[in-house]
């Protein structure tokens, strides 16, 4: 019968890499927290929150369509034969 107290090195190891990778998840935390989301808080955050930033529209994060995009010129638009076009109608 093998003791589990003789893996006790190796599990002594694992514990230890956790330890390290937590404690450095943790700072990580610490730092992104004080060091960027504070930060934004106090500045984009207060800015919206007194409306000293423009009104947000959704027609401008809305997916643009082909013909709506800037410097896109559509050439085919209703194609004609028998082709693998990506808008059929069902029928050719």
């Amino acid at each position: 019968m093998v003791l589990l107290s003789s893996f006790f090195p190796f599990y002594q190891f694992l514990w230890t890499v956790y330890f390290v990778i937590m404690f450095l998840v943790g700072f990580w935390c610490i730092f992104m927290f004080f060091g960027y989301i504070i930060p934004i808080w106090l500045t984009a955050g207060l800015a919206e929150y007194f409306g000293k930033t423009k009104e947000f529209d959704p027609e401008e994060v809305r997916r643009k369509l082909v013909t709506e995009q800037e410097g896109v010129e559509l050439l085919y638009s209703n194609p004609k034969g028998r082709g693998p076009f990506l808008h059929t109608d069902g029928h050719h």
